[in-house]
């Protein structure tokens, strides 16, 4: 069974899959040939103005969850980037790809529970 894969963009070790940068920003130092993309969504991304607010701060990460599921459920991309991870799964892993140091609070981690739920 195919699943959804969190990589953070920077790892040596990249597993196969369909590659998706979910990330607004373009990650820092990466080449557009190392990344390999195979779409860069990043209008699924938090707000800019989500993400400043959160700075990558542990103790702000349940609160930015809560805000970026308001966002997520608000984004009139949303919809269509569900169609496209479900299409992509029946044929190998989903790669949500981020340049976040922290692999525990950030928002590649909201969204892979948040498209998993809507699956």
């Amino acid at each position: 069974m195919s699943e959804i894969k969190l990589v953070r963009i920077y790892d040596h070790e990249q597993p196969d899959g369909y590659r998706i940068l979910v990330d607004r920003m373009w990650p820092r130092g990466m080449s557009k040939i190392k990344a390999d993309l195979g779409e860069w969504d990043k209008q699924i991304g938090p707000t800019n103005e989500l993400r400043k607010w959160f700075n990558h701060e542990d103790e702000k990460f349940p609160e930015f969850k809560e805000k970026y599921i308001k966002e997520l459920n608000a984004n009139d991309f949303t919809p269509e980037f569900i169609k496209t991870v479900k299409e992509k799964l029946q044929t190998g892993d989903v790669l949500f790809l981020y340049g976040a140091k922290n692999r525990e609070h950030n928002q590649a981690v909201v969204l892979k529970q948040y498209v998993e739920s809507k699956l």
